[in-house]
């Protein structure tokens, strides 16, 4: 069986943010995750964690102004500074909550910006990344995202990203593999998840169409879950949707695969 991670910026998002913590516990969850911590203490998140006996699995470098709707800088060739600065701070927090891995988001390239300058932007901001958080202990993940939500979005399907990661030319770079996202983008995600186990280090999930619980959707979840334990998956698996309808009446998912 998967172990999940809930996504606090997506679930229990009916109480605070550091409410969420004891919600998600309650609720059967061993490891939690989410967008960004920066918005609050490291001390008190940890405390949270260690109040709850919850591992903190994910959170994403700093991504730009997110709600001005910034998707991420690491593809912004006059923001390279920025980006940088924003390792080190993920570091920071990284160390205090225990974190081993972190997710570098691509983001939309500016207007004005070739495809090539963004892309070459990209893997060098990836390859500084990669070996500066390698050297904290820290696992750099990155993550293809779908372009009907995220319009423009630059790291939008597997087998360019893992072309990206080859360039990078990193062993610390690894796939962050959203299979909502993915459905969407490219289909065929059990042959495509066996296929590049060795370079998934995490695993999200949401179904499609809506981004809704698993079992909203077309999506076939006992399958993969399984597909998942065959091949021998030792990583998370983050909770990344949207509830329909309240977060604790959409768990009926998680109860039947964890009994």
């Amino acid at each position: 069986m998967p172990k999940f991670a809930a996504n606090l910026s997506m679930l229990f998002t009916e109480e605070a943010f550091l409410d969420r913590f004891a919600a998600a516990a309650d609720a059967g969850f061993r490891g939690v995750e989410y967008l960004f911590p920066y918005e609050f203490e490291a001390a008190a998140i940890k405390q949270r964690l260690d109040d709850h006996g919850l591992t903190q699995v994910l959170f994403n470098l700093p991504a730009g102004d997110w709600g001005a709707g910034e998707r991420g800088i690491s593809c912004h060739p006059d923001r390279v500074e920025e980006f940088r600065s924003g390792v080190d701070q993920a570091i920071e927090y990284a160390r205090v909550l225990g974190n081993t891995q972190v997710n570098c988001l691509a983001g939309i390239p500016p207007q004005g910006v070739s495809e090539a300058d963004a892309h070459r932007t990209l893997v060098d901001n990836l390859r500084f990344a990669a070996e500066k958080l390698e050297a904290a202990g820290i696992l750099l993940l990155a993550e293809p995202i779908n372009t009907r939500d995220i319009p423009g979005f630059f790291l939008n399907r597997t087998e360019q990203a893992l072309a990206l990661f080859d360039e990078v030319g990193s062993d610390n770079l690894k796939l962050q593999y959203d299979i909502y996202h993915m459905q969407v983008m490219e289909g065929d995600l059990a042959p495509t998840i066996e296929k590049h186990l060795d370079r998934i280090a995490h695993v999200q999930i949401a179904d499609n169409p809506g981004r809704h619980e698993p079992g909203t959707g077309e999506i076939h979840y006992p399958f993969l879950f399984a597909h998942l334990d065959r091949l021998g998956y030792q990583g998370w698996v983050g909770a990344e949707y949207k509830p329909r309808a309240g977060t604790q009446e959409g768990l009926g998912w998680l109860d039947a695969v964890c009994g």
